[in-house]
């Protein structure tokens, strides 16, 4: 069976700083005509940080999409000319002033392909340390650290304290290695 649609036309309907929506009219494999509208946006990050006293560091943060203070593991924006691995070292340094000794690939995925072209690469970083020359921090972002050891989090998730996919996604990689960060 083939699933690929054919694109009659698509029209950029929105071009923001941060994403671009475009319209597009398509025609699915049986014929029939749908409309899809993508929400484009760069590449992203998001890091998994396990102290050596097995502690999750979290980012919170306010997020006007969610109304509210989130916790999230630290996460951004592939930059241009960034590889995924330097823009995850460069997230650690602006929002946790921590770098990694150990940084590891665990997965890509798109973050909510139904809407969004946003692809994530969630990394896992150990060896913890406080970075010698702070990177400036975003000026529009306001954080504070926040630190969960294994099952502080799982009890977060299950009582909704806990509501990032990626974060979930890094609580249930932790609770499936449970020894990261102690094996530095």
């Amino acid at each position: 069976m083939t699933f690929e649609e054919k694109i009659d036309q698509q029209q950029t309907v929105y071009q923001g700083d941060l994403i671009q929506v475009e319209r597009q009219q398509v025609t699915l494999p049986d014929a029939t005509k749908a409309v899809r509208e993508i929400v484009h946006h760069q590449a992203a990050v998001a890091v998994l940080m396990v102290t050596a006293d097995q502690h999750l560091v979290l980012v919170k943060q306010w997020r006007a999409p969610a109304n509210g203070v989130t916790l999230e593991i630290p996460a951004g924006k592939v930059e241009a000319g960034e590889t995924a691995d330097q823009a995850a070292v460069r997230e650690l340094n602006e929002e946790t002033r921590l770098k990694a000794a150990h940084l590891k690939r665990v997965a890509g995925f798109y973050t909510s392909p139904g809407f969004t072209d946003e692809y994530m690469t969630l990394y896992v970083a150990t060896g913890l340390s406080p970075v010698q020359t702070a990177l400036p921090q975003d000026p529009d972002e306001l954080l504070r650290l926040v630190k969960l050891d294994l099952p502080t989090a799982i009890t977060q998730v299950a009582a909704g304290k806990l509501v990032d996919a990626k974060t979930l996604m890094a609580v249930w990689y932790w609770q499936s290695h449970p020894t990261l960060g102690a094996e530095v």
